[in-house]
């Protein structure tokens, strides 16, 4: 059989604006408090005041964490040790979506399709071939301090996690990693961690097992939650990629245009003001990052109007006044170009899918 080739590394956001939300970072840092760490000087490590509640780190952060927890410790194997740590919470946004899935196969695609709300460390694939799956986990911060600790921490994560969700162990053939062996660690510690051979040096971090376990049953998994927890998942990374990925600018402006759209406030000058710009130079700076302002004022309605009309206190009339629009009739033209259909219509459909979700 040839090699099996690992995908393209998908898209992560530029260095200085990937993210590691703090339900993520609080399983390091509850592992590191309880091995007796000093996270005071934790946090002095990553350039913040404090650590506890668990805040969002930046990449940077996240793996000088790491670093500093190992050296802090003088364990080695500290990575590994976060990684046999997580568990449902850790996996902000997504874990329940996973707990809803019929099988592995399906939870296996919604972590790849998800894990960008819990970080920015890495993207996962699956691929197969003769009945074995691998799981590659793609990493472009490779190069920075607390690199091996955090594909250690990944694949340890994964192992647990899936144990957790089977409710016992899934079999396993091996793993890869990138990185060189630590000297100090025996091979043993690291098989003994993970159930399976480990080799290290491979061209990408790689998990093999039986493809047979793609398509084991989860057990207990509420099927009928996962159409709306998926949704919200999906809507939730809409989010998260954009803010990524677009300039800061456009950002600030979407968030200046949604607090003052309710209170018909949201135009050119209003926004400028409030950025210290003139209206002048902020439609400029915006023409150039490819988002005129009308065109922005246009998807931030666009947006929020699906997550207003879910809510089934407010009626039509509030919606639109929530949206900015002075006249209902402007917000039924509107909703009809975004989704070619009523507002009224749109909002019936949508309950009904929730209810069958819930049946």
């Amino acid at each position: 059989m040839p090699p099996v080739v690992a995908p393209t590394l998908p898209r992560l956001p530029p260095l200085e604006r990937a993210r590691v939300v703090g339900a993520y970072a609080n399983t390091a840092i509850e592992t590191a408090r309880e091995k007796g760490a000093d996270l005071a000087r934790l946090g002095q490590a990553c350039g913040l005041p404090t650590l506890t509640p668990a805040p969002d780190l930046t990449v940077r952060q996240y793996m000088r964490l790491l670093d500093a927890a190992a050296t802090q410790l003088g364990d080695p194997t500290f990575g590994l040790q976060v990684g046999q740590r997580m568990r449902l919470a850790t996996f902000a946004g997504y874990g329940l979506v996973l707990c809803t899935c019929a099988d592995f196969r399906a939870a296996a695609a919604q972590t790849c399709r998800f894990e960008g709300l819990a970080h920015d460390l890495g993207r996962s694939e699956i691929a197969e071939g003769n009945g074995v799956a691998h799981y590659f986990w793609h990493s472009p911060w490779l190069d920075q301090p607390g690199a091996r600790q955090l594909s250690e921490s990944v694949v340890a994560g994964i192992r647990a996690f899936a144990h957790w969700l089977a409710g016992g162990a899934l079999p396993a053939s091996e793993v890869r990693f990138t990185h060189a062996r630590p000297a100090e660690v025996p091979i043993q510690v690291y098989e003994q961690a993970l159930g399976v051979p480990v080799s290290f040096g491979a061209p990408v971090t790689e998990l093999r097992f039986p493809s047979a376990v793609l398509d084991a049953q989860i057990p207990h998994a509420d099927t009928s939650l996962f159409p709306e927890l998926e949704r919200l998942a999906g809507e939730r990374l809409q989010a998260r990629d954009r803010e990524s990925q677009e300039p800061p600018l456009l950002r600030q402006v979407r968030e200046q245009v949604q607090a003052r759209l309710m209170h018909d406030r949201a135009t050119l000058g209003e926004v400028a003001a409030a950025l210290a710009l003139s209206g002048r130079s902020l439609q400029r700076r915006l023409t150039e990052a490819g988002m005129p302002f009308t065109a922005l004022v246009d998807e931030t309605r666009r947006e929020l109007a699906p997550r207003y009309l879910r809510d089934a206190s407010l009626s039509l009339t509030e919606v639109a006044f929530l949206l900015g629009y002075s006249q209902q009739s402007s917000f039924n033209h509107a909703f009809r170009a975004w989704f070619n259909c009523t507002p009224a219509a749109w909002r019936a459909q949508a309950l009904q899918a929730a209810q069958a979700s819930m049946a």
